[in-house]
């Protein structure tokens, strides 16, 4: 006996859109009984996690700053997944973005102009696609996995951020603490409204990204191509569409945009490089791509509710005294959650026994 998953004829229009609530209501199901079995109390302990985290103005801005590295990647992602190129490595193409962005405020610190923030931020652009064309090499022209290609390279940009910061690029009058030096004021990116909060450009950035890559994906050729490569190599090939050049194409986009997040979030939010930029915002984006279903306005829409899991694991943290793992929990309990909703809409579960095994095991008996 063996159990094999059978494709439904038609899958359900209806259950494809509801597909996310219910893996969130699930996901706050089985969250509550988590925080049961740790000797908490479920309601209490949801509040602190979803709804506490929305009540003050500040937090709302906090929301914010965590939710626009993860719409920026998670958009270029669901360019990379719908053309069924399956880039992993966001997390590391984020951390050479902001290394790359930050060689003018941390090498040639002494140079002050206008220019300076928007130059950070081309290169940050830059140097993510570039990372992001590693894999894309390996595989466009050797054939490699760039699931593993992509992954591996995470931990070298990681460890790379952490040789700079605690070697060449230590801050000299930084007391040997493993960080650069403190970025200028005109390579700080700017709060949005700063009398209400802290929250700067990459929210900004990151709607208007998913807008543009909505349209790119709805009404233009490209688009077009994006879906027909993903759906169908052979069937691209046949419309005169290059598989290869669309391995180039959504890698080295989803490597910029991560790598434009890697250099907001350092020059918005921290202020300096330092051995840690990233909770996981790379990873994090893979979820908030598939909780949106590969659509850049829903991704939207999934950035903010995976930026308040951050939130809710630091409030719950404080308030019910819970661990900061708890938000890794959550946030595989809702990729869980998706990819078992849309497995059982698009497949059926059948128990296929095996007659001739069980003819001849009766035939002995």
């Amino acid at each position: 006996m063996r159990i094999e998953l059978e494709k439904r004829p038609g899958g359900s229009p209806l259950f494809s859109v509801l597909s996310p609530l219910l893996a969130m209501v699930l996901t706050v199901v089985f969250g509550g009984i988590m925080f049961w079995l740790l000797g908490k109390d479920p309601v209490d302990a949801i509040y602190s996690f979803f709804i506490e985290p929305l009540l003050e103005v500040w937090s709302l801005h906090e929301l914010a700053i965590k939710a626009g590295p993860l719409i920026l990647i998670g958009v270029g992602l669901s360019v990379c997944y719908r053309s069924n190129n399956w880039n992993i490595g966001a997390e590391g193409q984020f951390i050479m973005g902001a290394i790359a962005g930050s060689i003018l405020p941390v090498v040639f610190f002494e140079w002050h102009s206008p220019l300076v923030l928007p130059l950070m931020l081309v290169m940050g652009a830059i140097g993510g696609a570039l990372y992001a064309g590693i894999p894309a090499l390996l595989k466009a022209h050797f054939n490699t996995n760039e699931i593993l290609t992509s992954l591996m390279l995470v931990y070298i940009a990681q460890l790379f951020l952490d040789w700079l910061v605690r070697g060449p690029w230590r801050n000299p009058e930084g007391m040997n603490f493993p960080e650069t030096r403190t970025f200028a004021t005109e390579a700080v990116l700017p709060a949005v409204v700063e009398s209400s909060g802290r929250a700067h450009w990459s929210i900004v950035f990151a709607l208007v990204a998913a807008v543009l890559v909505w349209f790119m994906m709805r009404f233009t050729l490209k688009g077009f191509e994006i879906t027909v490569l993903g759906e169908s190599a052979r069937a691209g090939r046949f419309a005169g569409f290059s598989s290869r050049k669309m391995i180039w194409f959504s890698m080295l986009l989803s490597g910029a945009f991560a790598g434009f997040a890697g250099i907001t979030e350092v020059s918005g939010s921290i202020g300096h490089l330092q051995p840690i930029i990233s909770p996981g915002y790379g990873f994090t984006a893979i979820i908030v791509a598939f909780l949106g279903r590969l659509n850049p306005l829903g991704i939207v829409a999934s950035g903010l509710v995976l930026a308040l899991t951050y939130l809710g694991g630091e409030a719950a943290q404080l308030s019910i005294g819970v661990s900061d793992k708890v938000t890794r929990v959550f946030q595989g309990l809702l990729l869980f959650f998706v990819l078992s909703c849309d497995t059982l809409i698009h497949y059926r579960i059948r128990i296929v026994v095996d007659r001739v095994r069980t003819a001849i095991e009766g035939g002995r008996n």
